[in-house]
């Protein structure tokens, strides 16, 4: 056999037993400028690596045999809670996706952010409540 395709068949034996992409913790700060309080909400995100094949060699490859992959959901369900202290006129909710799933796959930037950027600031700017979840 050709060691390139040897060598493409134990890449992507691989990359099955390596990618450590699991859902993770993470605590969501929410809040909204008519309501009175900010909410800690503890939710799951796909977190982890996922393994890359991105070769030296790229013009003896073909494309199909490259990919950049990264740690996404495969399912998830959406919550909803209450922001407390909010006024009559503020619709109060906010819905976010929980992590049940995850796996590695190409990102599609339709609906993802795909490019790993500084983290936003994720803290409180009013009183803390913690969510019922």
């Amino acid at each position: 056999m050709h060691p390139i395709i040897l060598m493409i068949l134990f890449g992507l034996t691989v990359e099955q037993t390596t990618s450590l992409c699991a859902p993770m913790e993470y605590i969501i700060h929410v809040e909204k400028r008519e309501c009175a309080y900010c909410l800690a909400i503890n939710t799951t995100i796909c977190a982890g690596y996922c393994m890359t094949r991105d070769s030296n060699g790229k013009k003896l490859l073909l494309q199909s045999a490259l990919s950049q992959n990264v740690c996404m959901y495969k399912d998830l369900v959406y919550q909803t809670v209450r922001i407390p202290g909010c006024s009559s006129h503020t619709v109060p909710f906010y819905s976010y996706p929980v992590a049940v799933s995850c796996k590695c796959g190409k990102c599609n930037t339709d609906y993802s952010d795909c490019v790993q950027e500084a983290i936003k600031a994720n803290y409180c700017t009013k009183p803390q409540k913690p969510s019922n979840m």
